[in-house]
């Protein structure tokens, strides 16, 4: 877990973290134009807002990797999933940064 307003660091993803995954892949197909095969997610990292920011590295095919940001509210406002935004182009390597 995170202090608020900073990025905790990255961690091997979890079952919740691949569910989120889930629940936004059409989101990030929808905002990539793209279709995604293989949707796995590797590591992750947090940020405490008002709610929690996911910060997700993500497997798409190959050694081609995305870096997901996905915003859920807090439990009063629902728990609420939304992506805000997507990089593409990644590896495996790469760290997950603040974006």
């Amino acid at each position: 877990m995170s202090k608020t307003g900073g990025v905790g660091p990255e961690m091997p993803a979890t079952p919740e973290v691949q569910q989120i995954c889930d629940e936004v892949k059409l989101q990030v197909e929808q905002k990539t134009s793209r279709t995604f095969e293989v949707f796995v997610a590797k590591s992750f990292a947090t940020q405490v807002v008002s709610g929690m920011n996911y910060f997700i590295k993500v497997q798409v095919g190959g050694e081609e990797y995305a870096h997901l940001k996905v915003f859920q509210s807090l439990p009063n406002a629902g728990h609420k999933l939304e992506l805000h935004s997507v990089q593409t182009g990644k590896t495996l390597d790469e760290p997950i940064v603040y974006f």
